[in-house]
C-alpha cells in the first residue's frame, strides 16, 4: 500500500536516527497486520477513500513518532516531536549564520589566524546552549498552559488533527543497495564542514599559508610567480563550493537530506570541469611566470618550460578523467530513468 509507505516515511523523519530502522520495521509489521484484519472483515481491499480514512485515524506522523520517543516530563509527547524539529532547525541556522558572520568578519578584518578561529569555535557551544534554553523554555511554557488551562488553551494535539494523508510527501528514492541512508547528523556535519571549507577558501588570498603552508614563503622568495589563470581557477572553486553548500542547506531545511539527488551530482561535476578546461586550454601553457623574465630567463627558462609542460599534461589528464566520469554518470542516469519508465508502463 503506497499510502502506508508514504506515512511510514514521514514518521521516520521524526524518530531518533539511531533507532529509525528498528522502530519503522516494528511499526510496519503492526500496521500491516491491522490492515489485513480490516480487509478480512470487509472481505475486500480498502478503497482509496477508505485507505485515507484509515491512515488519518492513525494520527499524524508527528503524533505516531511521539509514541516511540522517551517519556518526557518537561515537554509532553503531544508537542515533543515538534519541539525536536524546531530545536534542530533553529540550531542548524544558528550554526550557519554564526559561521558565515564569523568568517566574513575575520576575512574583512584580516584576522583569520588559528587563534581567532579557535576562539570563534569556542564561542559556538555557548551560543547553542543559550538557543536550546530559549526554545525549551518556550515549549515548556506552552505545555504548562495547555495542561493547566485547557479551557483557555485548546489541547495541543488538536493541532495535529487537521492533518490529511493527502499532504504526505511522495516516496523518496531509496539509497543504493548496500549503502546506509545518510542520517540527520551526517547531513548537518556536511553543511557545517562546507561553511568551514568555504571560509578557509575565502581566507586563502590574504593568508596563503593556509593552503601552501611553509611553501607560501618559499614561493614568495622564489623567482617564479603564479599566472593570473589561477585566480580564475580559484574563484570557480569558491563558486562551486558555495553552490553545493547552498544546495545541501536547502535540502536540510526541507528535510530531504536522505534523498539522493542525481541531478545535483551531475551539475556540480559538469561545472567542476569548466575551471580544469580553462587551465588545460590556456594559450601558451603559461601557468607559472618569472618575476623578472629579462634577468632570470637564461638561468630559469628551461626549468620554467618544464614546470609549465608538466602542469599542462596533468591538467589534460584530469580533464580527460573527469569527462569520462561525467559521461559515465550521465549514461547511468539516463539508463536508470529508462528502467524506471519501463517499470511504470
Amino acid at each position: 500500500m503506497e499510502l502506508l509507505d508514504r506515512y511510514l516515511q514521514a514518521v521516520r523523519k521524526h524518530l531518533p536516527w539511531q533507532r529509525q530502522n528498528d522502530i519503522i520495521a516494528e511499526l510496519r509489521a503492526n500496521l500491516e497486520s491491522q490492515l489485513e484484519e480490516k480487509q478480512e472483515q470487509l472481505g475486500r481491499p480498502l478503497t482509496p477513500t477508505e485507505g485515507e480514512e484509515w491512515i488519518r485515524n492513525l494520527g499524524s506522523p508527528v503524533q505516531m513518532a511521539g509514541h516511540y520517543l522517551p517519556q518526557q516530563y518537561l515537554i509532553g509527547p503531544a508537542i515533543y516531536p515538534l519541539y525536536l524539529y524546531i530545536l534542530r532547525l533553529v540550531s542548524m541556522w544558528a550554526i550557519i549564520v554564526y559561521t558565515v558572520v564569523s568568517t566574513v568578519t575575520m576575512v574583512l578584518s584580516s584576522n583569520a589566524t588559528a587563534e581567532a578561529v579557535a576562539q570563534a569555535a569556542g564561542r559556538l557551544p555557548f551560543i547553542l546552549i543559550q538557543i536550546a534554553a530559549w526554545v525549551t523554555a518556550v515549549f515548556a511554557a506552552i505545555e504548562y498552559f495547555a495542561v493547566r488551562y485547557p479551557e483557555k488553551c485548546p489541547p495541543i494535539a488538536a493541532y495535529y488533527a487537521k492533518w490529511s494523508p493527502k499532504d504526505l510527501p511522495p516516496l523518496e528514492t531509496l539509497a543504493a543497495s548496500g549503502k546506509k541512508r545518510r542520517t540527520y547528523a551526517q547531513a548537518v556535519a556536511e553543511v557545517i564542514f562546507g561553511f568551514v571549507l568555504l571560509g578557509w577558501l575565502l581566507a586563502v588570498p590574504k593568508h596563503p599559508f593556509l593552503m601552501f603552508g611553509p611553501g607560501a614563503a618559499i614561493l614568495h622568495a622564489s623567482p617564479f610567480r603564479l599566472a593570473p589563470v589561477w585566480w580564475t581557477f580559484y574563484w570557480w572553486i569558491v563558486g562551486l563550493n558555495a553552490l553545493e553548500l547552498a544546495w545541501k542547506s536547502i535540502d536540510l531545511v526541507r528535510g530531504a537530506w536522505q534523498q539522493p539527488d542525481r541531478y545535483r551530482h551531475i551539475v556540480v561535476k559538469f561545472f567542476g570541469l569548466i575551471p580544469v578546461f580553462l587551465v588545460a586550454t590556456l594559450p601558451g601553457h603559461a601557468y607559472v611566470l618569472l618575476r623578472h623574465p629579462d634577468l632570470d630567463w637564461g638561468r630559469y627558462g628551461e626549468t620554467l618550460e618544464s614546470i609549465n609542460h608538466g602542469v599542462h599534461m596533468v591538467s589534460l589528464l584530469i580533464f580527460a578523467i573527469g569527462s569520462l566520469q561525467l559521461l559515465w554518470d550521465v549514461g547511468k542516469m539516463v539508463y536508470q530513468g529508462y528502467r524506471d519508465r519501463s517499470v511504470v508502463r
